[in-house]
């Protein structure tokens, strides 16, 4: 397991559930991810998640803490074959700032953060999700860790206060991970066009191997909202 300042982050046992849906969601429903940004996520598992579309031509990673990526490349051997895959670079900055200096620059991005707490707390808020919005192209999709229905109702609701006015089509998503809080952790969808549960691309999805968790019944069903969670999250709408 990966532990920063006495949180777990993954464990070897469930962490599938989380990267596979984190990654391959945003994925099947972009028609063409061609350049992809990854936010955090130093741990590897979504830019192995990425790197299974044959669509994707680059990916930019952008972690902060460089100490990460290192402990995880000697001590996760899951993911060490996926480090020097084709297209992919490493930039050890602080993400929202990389957003921003990067307009019109990415189909999706993916934001595998810690909780909304220290370094972590800009990526919760207007101002980042504005950057990553001007980061995207034209039908560009953004998703972030959004924690738990359970737990954590004020930062979900603050989130989509304003993910709803400023993106046209914005929803809320989960996966079941045993490991996390509360056994559920969610995700926000953020796109300036594309409906995450019509536009999924169905035929792509029956040609990824090495799939343990994401399906396109499972990705429909995720949006699906136990009444209590929908009633202060909604569905995917438009803004």
């Amino acid at each position: 397991m990966l532990v920063i300042d006495g949180v777990t982050m993954l464990t070897e046992f469930d962490e599938f559930a989380y990267h596979e849906m984190i990654s391959h969601v945003p994925l099947m429903v972009h028609p063409k991810p061609s350049r992809v940004l990854v936010i955090g996520g130093g741990d590897g598992g979504v830019v192995r998640e990425v790197l299974k579309h044959q669509e994707v031509e680059s990916v930019h990673l952008c972690e902060i803490d460089e100490d990460v990526v290192n402990v995880c490349r000697e001590h996760l051997p899951s993911r060490l074959g996926h480090w020097m895959i084709r297209g992919l670079k490493i930039f050890y900055e602080d993400g929202a700032k990389f957003a921003a200096n990067h307009p019109g620059s990415y189909e999706v991005i993916i934001v595998d953060s810690t909780d909304p707490f220290g370094p972590g707390q800009v990526l919760f808020q207007k101002p980042f999700f504005l950057s990553m919005k001007k980061a995207l192209t034209r039908q560009g999709i953004a998703v972030t860790q959004c924690e738990s229905i359970y737990l954590h109702r004020q930062v979900i609701e603050g989130v989509f206060s304003f993910a709803r006015k400023l993106y046209p089509v914005a929803g809320y998503y989960f996966t079941v991970v045993p490991t996390y809080p509360s056994g559920l952790i969610g995700f926000s969808f953020c796109s300036l066009g594309r409906d995450p549960i019509k536009d999924i691309d169905e035929a792509r999805a029956k040609k990824l191997k090495g799939l343990r968790y994401y399906s396109p019944e499972i990705h429909r069903g995720a949006f699906a909202l136990p009444r209590f969670a929908s009633g202060f999250i909604g569905g995917p709408s438009r803004g």
